[in-house]
């Protein structure tokens, strides 16, 4: 699978050479750039009768992007490292898109992509700085989503529209928006409900490198297969509503980086993961309940510029909307940028997770990571 993946970019990069060899002022391709990125990991935890520590291969990627006759740009992005036991650790195509972007305030996207649902869902997973996206946005922007979508890294299909409008003197764009419609199933998945899903955002930008948003999300999850209701087996498509919303503030500038969300979703959940291979499963987590929130609060700071920083993240989900299922990290460290593209990172972790026994509740994680980008 990855020689046949490394041969597919291969192929694109060949041809988008080609093109602009033949052509160089009136080329279809161009611009094209071959790039991605290695994360390695070590982790470890004390929790009690779950006690762990491992080496791992957080990431690999492959990614093809360019201009294509020149207002369109596109991207091709692979994931390579994983297994090929399910949709969500197998090697598989992450990005595949083209937007025309002839106007500043009116862009169109369409094909897999990022969905356009809160401010850290669509940042790089080395520039984000933490040892993973916080436990909200893993859970409720589709990385690994509570209603049982396969990991799809917080992507899905569709169109989308978005641009920047309202320039000051400065010429600085005060408003953003983006609104698009998805299958509502997650990467490389067709529709099951013939529903779509409706996502979209708008933030101000009142100061440089201030952002203000509010973010909206309502569709569904579907899964076709057999369930079990008052005793009964039944069969045929079983469509799960969803509607979520999140609220996001952010000030990058300077070599500082605050952040913080809000998020919020109604809806159930089915009771097993796609990702578990149960993709036929239809029988939902009543148990979970049908609200979840989370929040997130994040600091990082330059203790020499552009090299070296020190970080802090307070990190919090509740799965059922309740105190008593809530989890938190309270997450320290330092990121030490070796050049502009490899990164050392470590930080320490301090969980509290009140859905286990009282004993329990309380345990230590240590994460370091090189990652490297080319």
């Amino acid at each position: 699978m990855k020689k046949i993946l490394s041969i597919a970019l291969a192929s694109l990069a060949t041809l988008g050479a080609n093109a602009q060899s033949k052509s160089p002022q009136i080329s279809v391709l161009s611009d094209i750039k071959f790039s991605g990125y290695v994360m390695t990991q070590f982790q470890a935890s004390d929790q009690e009768d779950k006690e762990s520590n491992s080496f791992n291969i957080r990431m690999v990627r492959l990614a093809l992007d360019g201009r294509l006759m020149k207002d369109f740009y596109w991207k091709v992005q692979l994931q390579v490292n994983g297994n090929t036991s399910d949709l969500g650790s197998s090697p598989r195509m992450v990005d595949a898109f083209a937007e025309w972007q002839k106007y500043d305030a009116f862009k169109i996207k369409a094909g897999q992509f990022k969905r356009p649902f809160t401010f850290e869902n669509p940042m790089h997973p080395v520039t984000q700085g933490f040892m993973g996206y916080s436990q909200n946005v893993s859970k409720l922007s589709g990385f690994s989503d509570r209603v049982g979508e396969h990991a799809s890294n917080g992507r899905d299909i569709g169109v989308q529209i978005q641009g920047d409008f309202l320039k000051n003197q400065a010429g600085r764009n005060l408003l953003h928006y983006q609104v698009g419609v998805f299958n509502g199933q997650g990467t490389n998945q067709k529709d099951v409900d013939q529903r779509k899903d409706v996502i979209g955002g708008l933030w101000v930008m009142p100061v440089k490198g201030l952002r203000l948003g509010a973010f909206g999300w309502t569709g569904s999850y579907a899964r076709k297969g057999t369930w079990t209701e008052n005793g009964e087996t039944k069969s045929g498509v079983r469509s799960l509503p969803m509607n979520r919303y999140a609220f996001s503030a952010e000030y990058a500038a300077n070599d500082w980086t605050l952040r913080s969300e809000y998020i919020h979703s109604q809806g159930y959940g089915f009771a097993k993961s796609q990702t578990s291979g149960k993709v036929d499963d239809c029988n939902i987590n009543y148990a979970a309940g049908d609200k979840a929130d989370g929040v997130y609060a994040l600091m990082i700071a330059p203790i020499i510029s552009k090299k070296l920083y020190a970080k802090a993240r307070y990190d919090l989900y509740r799965p059922r909307a309740e105190w008593s299922t809530s989890k938190t990290n309270y997450e320290i460290g330092a990121n030490y940028w070796i050049g502009k593209n490899m990164m050392l990172a470590a930080e320490y972790v301090r969980v509290n997770d009140r859905s286990l026994a009282a004993d329990k509740h309380n345990y230590n994680m240590v994460d370091v990571e090189f990652d490297v980008k080319f």
